[in-house]
C-alpha cells in the first residue's frame, strides 16, 4: 500500500496578506500613506497658522471701533520701518540673542570638551544627566527662581554684599544672565555630540606630526567642532529671539516677544507684521548656518 505524500494547502489569501503584498511591491505608496498623517498635520497646523499670520499682517484696524478690518494694506510694514520704536526693539533683541549665543558657546565648549574627551564613562554619564536635568524643570519655575535671585535682597546681592558690590538684577544684564542659563544645555549637547564624533586617530596623527596640544586644538579640534557650535547657536539664538516671558519678569525694556504680546490685544495686524521680523532673521541665520555645515552636526 503506497502512501500519498501530504501537501500543505496554499496560504489563505486574506485581506491583510494582499495589502502586505501590495505595499511590498509598491514601497512609494506605503511611504506616502505612512507620512500622510504627520505631513497633513504639518501643513494644516504649522503652515496654515503661518498663512493666517501672513494674512493678518496685511489687514488693518478701524480707528473708531478698534476692530480688525479685512482690507489689504502695507501700512503695518511701513510702521515697522519708519517708527523708531520697532527698529530699536528689533535691534535690541538681536543684540541680546547674539550676546547670549556667544556667552553660551564660551561656557559650553570647555564643559562639552571635558565630557567628550577627558571624563571617564561614569563621570560622562553623570555630567550628561546634570546637563539635561534643568530641562526637566518647568520654564516658569526657573524664570521666577531667577527673578528671586536677581532681586535687591536676592542671593546674588547677598553674595556680593561683603565685597562692597551690588548688582541691579532687573536690567538688561540680568536678563542676559537668565537667558544664558536657560539655553546653556541647548548649546552643550550639540557641541558634545560634535566633539564625540571626532575620530581619535586625527588627534593622534596631529601628535605624531609634532603638533602640541594647543596647536592640535586650534588646527584640528576646533574646525571640526565648529559646525556643532553653529548648530547649538541656532537653538540659543532663536529661543532668545522669540522669548517674552523672561523679559517680562526681569526687565521693563521691550523686546520683540513682549512688544508682539502687548500689541496682540490692541493691534493684531501690527503684531502679526512684527512677528515676521524674527522669522526673517532666522531664515537668514539658517542660510548662514547651512553654509557653515551646521546641519551635519545635528
Amino acid at each position: 500500500m503506497t502512501s500519498v505524500p501530504y501537501e500543505e494547502p496554499p496560504p489563505r489569501e486574506t485581506l491583510g496578506r494582499r495589502l502586505s503584498t501590495y505595499f511590498y511591491r509598491h514601497p512609494r505608496v506605503a511611504l506616502a500613506l505612512l507620512l500622510a498623517l504627520p505631513l497633513g498635520l504639518f501643513v494644516v497646523v504649522y503652515l496654515g497658522s503661518l498663512s493666517v499670520l501672513l494674512m493678518a499682517s496685511v489687514w488693518n484696524v478701524d480707528p473708531f471701533t478698534s476692530q480688525v478690518v479685512h482690507t489689504f494694506t502695507l501700512d503695518n510694514f511701513s510702521r515697522l520701518v519708519h517708527e523708531d520704536v520697532y527698529r530699536t526693539v528689533a535691534w535690541r533683541t538681536i543684540k541680546m540673542a547674539t550676546f547670549v549665543t556667544v556667552a553660551d558657546a564660551v561656557l559650553a565648549f570647555p564643559i562639552a570638551y571635558y565630557m567628550a574627551r577627558v571624563a571617564s564613562p561614569r563621570t560622562r554619564n553623570l555630567l550628561v544627566v546634570a546637563v539635561l536635568m534643568p530641562l526637566w524643570a518647568s520654564y516658569l519655575v526657573k524664570a521666577y527662581a531667577w527673578r528671586t535671585i536677581l532681586s535687591g535682597e536676592g542671593v546674588l546681592n547677598w553674595a556680593l554684599g561683603p565685597l562692597g558690590l551690588s548688582f541691579k538684577g532687573y536690567s538688561t544684564a540680568g536678563l542676559w544672565l537668565v537667558f544664558t542659563y536657560l539655553w546653556l544645555p541647548f548649546m552643550i549637547i550639540p557641541i558634545y555630540a560634535g566633539l564625540e564624533r571626532i575620530p581619535q586617530s586625527l588627534l593622534e596623527a596631529s601628535a605624531d606630526l609634532g603638533g602640541r596640544s594647543l596647536r592640535t586644538f586650534v588646527r584640528v579640534t576646533l574646525p571640526l567642532a565648529f559646525p556643532a557650535v553653529v548648530a547649538g547657536s541656532i537653538f540659543t539664538f532663536s529661543l532668545t529671539l522669540g522669548d517674552y516671558i523672561a523679559p517680562t519678569l526681569i526687565t521693563s525694556q521691550q523686546f520683540i516677544g513682549t512688544l508682539i504680546y502687548s500689541n496682540y490685544g490692541t493691534n493684531l495686524p501690527v503684531a502679526a507684521a512684527f512677528t515676521l521680523v524674527p522669522i526673517a532673521v532666522m531664515i537668514v541665520y539658517l542660510l548662514v548656518a547651512k553654509q557653515l555645515k551646521a546641519f551635519e552636526a545635528l
